[in-house]
């Protein structure tokens, strides 16, 4: 029996009371499957286009499990653009506002990277980044992924088709083994199911 109610999931009252102020009522297809799967800890693929509440599938499970007091990146989510990272970054924000402590940032090219710098070194538990800027930002040592315990790919077929596999992998391979992961894609393409063979383990499927 699918659970259609935010109410019917084991959530905090900061998370309920987030997601009332935030005009949600029931859940939608894509978050009544994946969260129960996400609140335990189990890796995901999630075949849903935008504008499903995706956001929010994710968005809710990471913020739940987040530690506040842990001045540690515990969360990383990647997206294709700019655009999409800024969103991710404002709908997740919306969804911790209650939750003390918990600061979310988005890192992306096209931004003063000082100013990201200075932000990562106040303590950040959940990065929405692009690839590219991820990237640069381990390199310069200014982002430490050995905290994270959740990874996700929004977007992940626009991702492989926008060329950013290697960058993907050259992320996961500084992110713990013992990690969630999670991908969500408009598309079941083959190459995305190989992907997730290499960096998922028994991945859950939901689709819309």
């Amino acid at each position: 029996m699918t659970k259609e109610r935010f109410e019917e999931l084991n959530l905090s009252k900061e998370v309920l009371d987030a997601v009332s102020d935030m005009g949600f009522e029931e859940m939608s297809p894509i978050q009544a499957q994946a969260i129960p799967y996400l609140m335990e800890g189990e890796d995901v693929i999630g075949q849903a286009q935008t504008g499903t509440g995706k956001t929010a599938a994710f968005g809710i499970p990471i913020v739940e499990q987040v530690d506040p007091t842990k001045n540690a990146v515990q969360a990383i989510v990647l997206c294709p653009t700019r655009e999409l990272c800024i969103q991710v970054s404002q709908e997740i924000s919306k969804l911790a506002k209650y939750k003390q402590g918990i600061r979310v940032l988005p890192i992306y090219g096209g931004q003063p990277i000082d100013r990201q710098i200075r932000s990562l070194k106040k303590g950040i538990q959940i990065v929405i980044g692009t690839p590219g800027r991820v990237m640069d930002h381990i390199r310069r040592k200014t982002l430490k992924l050995d905290d994270v315990r959740m990874f996700v790919l929004d977007e992940a077929d626009e991702m492989f088709d926008m060329g950013f596999r290697e960058d993907i992998e050259f992320v996961l391979n500084y992110i713990p083994g013992e990690r969630q992961s999670l991908f969500f894609s408009a598309t079941m393409a083959p190459e995305i199911l190989r992907f997730a063979k290499k960096y998922q383990a028994e991945p859950k499927i939901v689709k819309i």
